[in-house]
């Protein structure tokens, strides 16, 4: 009997301070389409969560290891669950993408204030509008990894094949991540919570 987490146990537990950053960033375009001052510079510091973890470090374990795991397993890749989740992940590249370039065209303009209509407007409805996609495409994209994916791989991949697979994501940590890099991500994951907790409505 061992004590290791299975594969998909692990992209699990991430996919659970994915959905922390996710209420944060909805809450926090809940409150700038209201007009109340956020800064551009929480959104900027949401996109790199995503582009370091969400990106850097959960969708790489899925690209780099589990979906190679699957496809030797015997998994087509075209037309299945791994072509649409690779499809889902270069869409919400794209929104990210759209959210930051949003956000840094607003740092440094009084972007809540400014009339409808404004170049800064625009740019504030940009970066609601490309949040707010980000986090419902990433909520359907969660629940089908865990609902469909992961139970379909957890039949499919032999122990050995859990164990190398453990392996590649422990590989992607140390040579693509980096020392101390879980522990940065979680505490801006946590900063961001806070930071979204108080822009809600007292």
């Amino acid at each position: 009997m061992t004590d290791l987490a299975s594969p998909t146990d692990i992209l699990m537990q991430e996919h659970r301070l994915i959905e922390h950053v996710l209420d944060a960033l909805e809450t926090a375009a809940d409150q700038m389409e209201r007009r109340q001052a956020v800064r551009p510079g929480f959104f900027l510091d949401a996109a790199d969560f995503i582009a370091g973890f969400a990106d850097g470090c959960h969708h790489r374990k899925e690209e780099g290891v589990l979906f190679g795991a699957l496809r030797d397993s015997g998994m087509p890749v075209a037309g299945g669950p791994i072509e649409l989740m690779l499809d889902e992940h270069e869409q919400g590249r794209r929104l990210a993408r759209g959210m930051r370039d949003a956000a840094r065209r607003l740092e440094g303009s009084d972007a809540a204030r400014q009339p409808e209509g404004s170049d800064d407007d625009a740019d504030r409805r940009s970066l609601i509008t490309n949040a707010r996609g980000y986090v419902a495409l990433l909520r359907e994209h969660i629940i089908k990894e865990d609902e469909m994916l992961f139970p379909m791989a957890d039949e499919l991949l032999s122990a050995e094949r859990q164990d190398q697979v453990r392996q590649g994501f422990e590989r992607v940590e140390r040579d693509d991540m980096g020392a101390g890099a879980a522990e940065k991500f979680q505490a801006l994951a946590d900063k961001l919570g806070r930071e979204a907790n108080a822009l809600r409505p007292t």
